[in-house]
């Protein structure tokens, strides 16, 4: 049994098709499969039950790829290790983004670290908080950009910066002709937000608390992207709360809806959410976490604000 024969078994297992298997593996179909039997063989075990439709895996083969899995990503590790001793600013990343930055952040987030880390290999995960943590306790993640505390004994994080949040309306609403916004001025019965399980949906209610119960805007609707909630907004369905970077070079302007910061002086301070560079302690790319996190803070547009480094 080697490390080949294992990726082999795990490849069949997330695929369930042994051409497909052999293909990610970069095999021949007859090689891949041989190694299947062969590992069958030494185990004294079925791994997968076969048929001219199906692969599926035994009970014996699912326990067994559990332990496969975990050898695998920590052969990962031993990769990463080296790779950040020989070079802490080079291989390839993983990094996790929640849907509400990964629009705004992936683009200038690639041309920065090709020009500062020319060596480095960004791909990226978009998903919501949750499984963007679980990816990271369990290492299948390096790092993930979130808006919340990870909270948890095995995460640490570098803040980045603190983004205000705005209120967008359609063209022509009343709250066009207000010369301040307060949190109050948005009416519940017109507030828009996001699906149950996007941490922007609460620190949206959050700031207006006196939605928390009245909100009936469309009941019913789901939606589970900033761009729906937006196309809503410029359909004059409702109105709803943004991050400042969704309105970065005019572009809500072009699809009629305007969007508006709060009021400094009416609890704006509380109007935000703290960006930050979440990874595992135990991580041997810290020195890459802190040369990332310290470009791009070097990179801010100027609607969000800095957060004070910490010495």
């Amino acid at each position: 049994m080697n490390l080949r024969d294992l990726t082999y078994l795990c490849a069949v297992a997330q695929t369930r098709h042994f051409g497909q298997a052999a293909e990610h593996c970069n095999v021949s179909q007859p090689t891949l499969s041989a190694q299947i039997r062969k590992l069958e063989d030494e185990l004294g075990v079925t791994l997968f039950e076969r048929t001219n439709k199906s692969v599926r895996l035994t009970p014996v083969g699912q326990e067994i790829v559990s332990i496969a899995q975990r050898i695998e990503q920590g052969a990962a590790d031993i990769r990463r290790t080296a790779t950040a001793h020989r070079d802490p600013l080079a291989g390839k990343v993983r990094l996790g983004i929640i849907p509400t930055i990964a629009p705004m952040i992936i683009p200038s987030l690639l041309s920065m670290t090709a020009q500062a880390f020319p060596n480095l290999h960004l791909s990226f995960v978009e998903d919501m908080t949750d499984p963007l943590l679980d990816m990271l306790k369990s290492g299948t993640l390096d790092a993930a950009i979130l808006a919340t505390n990870p909270d948890h004994p095995t995460l640490t994080e570098i803040s980045l910066y603190d983004e205000p949040f705005w209120v967008a309306f359609p063209k022509g609403h009343r709250l066009e002709t207000k010369a301040h916004l307060a949190a109050l001025d948005v009416d519940p019965g017109e507030l828009l937000l996001l699906s149950e399980g996007h941490c922007f949906r609460d620190q949206a209610l959050s700031v207006c608390r006196h939605a928390l119960v009245q909100n009936t805007a469309m009941p019913g609707t789901r939606a589970t992207s900033m761009e729906t909630i937006l196309n809503l907004v410029a359909a004059g369905a409702g109105v709803t709360l943004v991050p400042a970077l969704v309105t970065r070079g005019g572009r809500l302007a072009e699809t009629g809806v305007m969007a508006r910061p709060f009021d400094l002086s009416e609890g704006g301070d509380m109007a935000s959410r703290r960006v930050r560079l979440v990874f595992r302690h135990a991580t041997p790319r810290r020195r890459l976490m802190t040369a990332l996190s310290d470009a791009i803070a070097a990179d801010l547009s100027p609607l969000v604000r800095a957060v004070p480094k910490v010495n």
